[in-house]
């Protein structure tokens, strides 16, 4: 089973990869990791969802 924690890049409108982490902490740490490999991609975009409660934690680029 996937964990909670769902972490995903796009980039052109492509998903390139995915991850699910149970552990809140180690999604957050894998965002921020994903986003110093992959941010030279163009129109990349990296979303961290929590799948319990459809909520977006935070995104890159940042949409605001």
């Amino acid at each position: 089973m996937a964990g909670r924690y769902h972490l995903t890049l796009t980039a052109l409108a492509q998903p390139l990869m995915h991850g699910w982490w149970d552990d809140g902490r180690v999604a957050r740490r894998k965002f921020t990791s994903w986003v110093g490999q992959h941010s030279d991609r163009p129109d990349a975009r990296i979303t961290l969802t929590d799948e319990e409660t459809g909520a977006r934690l935070t995104e890159w680029p940042d949409p605001r």
